[in-house]
């Protein structure tokens, strides 16, 4: 994923988030930042509306952020993505 994408990670809140097969995995929270204090590494996805739980979606899994339909496309299964709390 090039920079320039990576930037958009901060854009991201609130798009839908789909996985390899196009099952949705979550709604974006908000871009983590690990590595690099002012670029996003990461986003953070809740499952559901009143979920707890959440995922946590690096920057590399994303295959594509398309923003006129509001939706993340990963490269993963749904399966390989972290859950946190």
């Amino acid at each position: 994923m090039s920079e320039a994408a990576l930037l958009d990670l901060n854009r991201t809140i609130g798009y839908l988030v789909a996985d390899v097969s196009g099952r949705v995995v979550g709604r974006v929270e908000c871009p983590m930042y690990g590595t690099a204090p002012d670029v996003p590494d990461a986003l953070s996805v809740r499952s559901g509306f009143l979920s707890r739980r959440r995922k946590l979606v690096p920057a590399n899994a994303i295959r594509e952020i398309d923003g006129s339909s509001g939706i993340v496309g990963l490269s993963v299964a749904s399966e390989a993505i972290r859950a946190f709390l």
